[in-house]
């Protein structure tokens, strides 16, 4: 019963092992295609969004109290 359970384990032990080394392989990626058009260089909307603009970290302002 021993023996079973040993072989059984080193089975599923070397399955693992051959699964994750071909999860390992590089494969070949393929070749990105590009639009017949040119690109629009210099359109996009980068810093225009309020995506950033929040003064985190920063000192609040002046605090007023209100009567």
């Amino acid at each position: 019963m021993t023996v079973k359970k040993i072989v059984i384990v080193l089975g599923a032990t070397l399955a693992l092992v051959t699964a994750a080394n071909a999860a390992d392989l590089p494969r070949r990626q393929p070749v990105p295609v590009y639009p017949a058009e040119r690109a629009p260089i210099g359109k996009m909307p980068i810093g225009k969004s309020p995506i950033g603009k929040a003064p985190i970290g920063k000192a609040p302002g002046p605090v007023a109290a209100r009567y």
